[in-house]
């Protein structure tokens, strides 16, 4: 009983690593769009020259 116990959570923690990984993925996919949007459509400054789009 106890190594199927043990199996069975190994087997859920592979899961679940395995399901955050996917999110991670997903989360870094969005944010390199956000960036690359952000770096794409940033405005003008007053003398012509391209500003920061970030604050810091």
């Amino acid at each position: 009983m106890g190594p199927l116990l043990l199996v069975l959570l190994l087997a859920l923690i592979l899961f679940g690593v395995g399901f955050a990984v996917k999110i991670l993925w997903w989360v870094a996919i969005a944010v390199l769009v956000l960036w690359l949007l952000g770096f794409v459509m940033r405005s003008t400054t007053a003398g012509g020259g391209r500003g920061r789009w970030y604050r810091w």
